[in-house]
């Protein structure tokens, strides 16, 4: 469970980096209020957080990753 929220929130902050390269628009700190707000400033460590976690999917067996998925 908790590979599939740190994959998502991954994703998302991707996704947050995409926006940002290709409009200059970075949706978090809009949603919340500019990028020194500290709820913008707990996302992005959150989500790097989660990033530094989905480092470990490349490291382990495949067949351990299918076993937790289930």
């Amino acid at each position: 469970m908790m590979d599939r929220i740190c994959l998502i929130l991954s994703i998302i902050g991707g996704l947050n980096w995409g926006s940002i390269g290709l409009f200059k628009f970075d949706l978090v700190a809009w949603l919340c209020g500019g990028q020194s707000s500290v709820l913008s400033r707990i996302i992005y460590v959150v989500v790097g957080l989660s990033a530094l976690w989905c480092i470990s999917l490349l490291f382990r067996e495949r067949d351990q990753v299918l076993e937790r998925s289930r």
